[in-house]
């Protein structure tokens, strides 16, 4: 599959190149372009990096067939809903941890994403339970295929895929996720200019997954190791204190409730039904994670102690017991 095209984003056949658990509850895999080295050239130099919190997919192999009936094209996506349940292809999102131009490995571009360990997954099988995602985490080797479902240099446009949109002139920032955000957060840590200022609230299985986090001049990082406690407890309550240090009391404003067992929880301020985004705001939050952690968040940002609604995004990345397709 070819990234040309002017589509904002395109399929990728891709291959490992290179694996390492760079913290207990994260794996991160290199990708380079499958069939590189054979064919020459570069399959994946139309792969976009623009930067921040760009969402991906991972397309892994179907039950039956693999990748034989991956469907592309413009209406790839209504095709591959119409695939019998056996023939379709998973698809689970990431976010791009990092992408490096064709200057090594014989030049060939190498992408990286973070994805998260369960822990029964390196040696858990088909009668674990897990997901497809959790199982090719666990199994894949150096030289295993798969497809990334990415943005497109050759668009002419932003293709999509960050809501990391904060108002040009920004006083703090709050971020706060677990570890399906922690990946976004990094980048938008490592992008974020030494002047930016703020708190940074991340909640990850252990407590030794703190290293995962790189440092920030300007930001404080609070790092909440969950140990056993119940997902998103220790988030909320510490994201509720940062912005009580962040943000003076505001008028409380209303917001309108979302079913996270049946709708998507996901607002960032391009698209906020509170109007125009803003150019300025003393603060900006910045919410992903588990649907229910982020409603609770969102909740006390917005209607408890009146932050503007254009500047807060949340995504609810998954909600607990349910898969992502």
């Amino acid at each position: 599959m070819s990234g040309a095209g002017r589509a904002s984003f395109g399929f990728f056949s891709v291959e490992v190149a290179g694996i390492l658990d760079v913290s207990p509850s994260m794996r991160r895999f290199t990708f380079v372009g499958a069939g590189a080295a054979e064919e020459g050239g570069d399959p994946l130099a139309d792969f976009a990096d623009p930067g921040w919190d760009q969402r991906i997919k991972l397309v892994l192999p179907a039950p039956s067939g693999g990748y034989e009936h991956l469907v592309d094209g413009p209406d790839w996506y209504a095709d591959w809903l119409a695939l019998p349940p056996k023939r379709r292809c998973p698809i689970r999102t990431y976010t791009t941890r990092a992408v490096r131009g064709a200057v090594c490995r014989g030049g060939a571009t190498e992408v990286d994403v973070d994805m998260v360990v369960h822990p029964a997954a390196p040696t858990g099988g088909p009668g674990t339970g897990l997901g497809p995602a959790a199982h090719w985490i666990g199994g894949a080797v150096v030289g295993s295929r798969a497809v990334l479902l990415g943005p497109r240099r050759s668009f002419d446009g932003m293709p999509g895929g960050v809501d990391f949109i904060p108002p040009a002139r920004t006083g703090a920032y709050l971020l706060g996720g677990d570890e399906t955000a922690a990946p976004a957060i990094a980048r938008i840590l490592e992008g974020l200019p030494t002047s930016a200022r703020g708190i940074a609230v991340v909640e990850m299985p252990q407590e030794a997954d703190r290293a995962y986090l790189p440092a920030h001049p300007g930001f404080e990082l609070r790092f909440l190791g969950r140990e056993g406690r119940a997902h998103g407890e220790l988030l909320t309550t510490a994201v509720v204190e940062a912005a009580a240090e962040l943000c003076p009391p505001g008028r409380p404003t209303r917001v309108e409730e979302i079913d996270v067992d049946s709708d998507l929880l996901w607002e960032v301020p391009r698209t906020a039904r509170g109007g125009a985004a803003l150019s300025r705001t003393d603060l900006y939050a910045w919410l992903a994670g588990e649907a229910g952690a982020v409603r609770a968040m969102r909740r006390h940002l917005v209607s408890e102690r009146g932050v503007d609604r254009r500047a807060v995004a949340f995504m609810g990345y998954w909600r607990l017991g349910r898969a992502e397709n």
